[in-house]
């Protein structure tokens, strides 16, 4: 390997995805918060006998395991696999990463309506919903300053026409 080849900066996958430093760490927050309240509320709908709530409070806490292993892996250093899934998972691009929290969160909903279900999984779509909408980028700025080259240009025609 060469000294050019050493001295170029390696570009990761998450450089590339169009997200900002600080959205990143508002998706990783957000994130978190949505484990803690899949945690704390899929605790609260496991105490009850119908197996619908216990099977949706068990696949709310599986869920919390999921985000906090994908978004925060230092919190899960006792797995072993942690670092190897946490790898991937920054790999994935962030309407992957929509889709897959989104629905991880919709199935507990549709499993057991309740409004524990509903309120404990609510972080964790937003989760989904704020990687959704990094997956669509920065597209308002490119049209914006189509637009602006469009005006500039009919401005001058404008100009050229009206001089005799």
């Amino acid at each position: 390997m060469s000294s050019e080849e050493a001295a170029a900066p390696t570009k990761t996958s998450t450089d590339d995805d169009g997200m900002s430093w600080w959205y990143r760490w508002i998706c990783k927050l957000a994130g978190v918060l949505g484990g803690i309240s899949c945690a704390s509320m899929g605790v609260w709908n496991c105490v009850t006998v119908n197996p619908l709530n216990i099977a949706a409070g068990v696949w709310m806490v599986l869920t919390a395991f999921v985000l906090f292993l994908c978004e925060v892996p230092f919190c899960c250093q006792f797995v072993e696999f942690a670092n190897a899934i946490a790898a991937r998972a920054d790999r994935l691009k962030p309407w992957q990463k929509a889709l897959f929290y989104c629905g991880m969160a919709l199935f507990p909903v549709f499993l057991s309506f309740s409004i524990t279900t509903l309120f404990g999984n609510a972080i964790a779509f937003a989760t989904g919903v704020l990687y959704g909408l990094a997956s669509l980028g920065k597209k308002g700025e490119v049209s914006y300053a189509r637009l602006q080259h469009q005006k500039q240009g009919d401005e001058e025609k404008l100009t050229d026409t009206s001089v005799p």
